[in-house]
């Protein structure tokens, strides 16, 4: 199945990259994508945005899937499906 993730504000600056397409086994969960674009980006990516061994997004930054908070759905344990669209990006703040 194909997953397209769009990188946003401070995660693109981890990226260097505004959007990737992955190919993912069916039955995929939003956690293992976030293990396999944080193996790709490498160690700034994992302190900053997603730490593959805790399985945990930072407190400041947020997974969309299909426009619906993770949260919203079943955390990092949300399916994914064929042509669903992943947004990752830092949360707003303002003062």
């Amino acid at each position: 199945m194909q997953v397209n993730v769009h990188y946003i504000s401070l995660v693109k600056s981890y990226t260097n990259t505004s959007q990737d397409e992955f190919t993912l086994s069916n039955g995929t969960v939003l956690s293992e994508l976030l293990d396999k674009i944080a193996a790709d980006y490498g160690k700034l990516f994992a302190q900053e945005v997603y730490d593959p061994v805790k399985k945990e997004m930072k407190a400041s930054f947020v997974a969309m899937v299909n426009g619906v908070l993770m949260d919203q759905l079943q955390g990092i344990n949300t399916p994914l499906k064929d042509r669903d669209s992943v947004i990752l990006m830092s949360l707003m703040t303002g003062g």
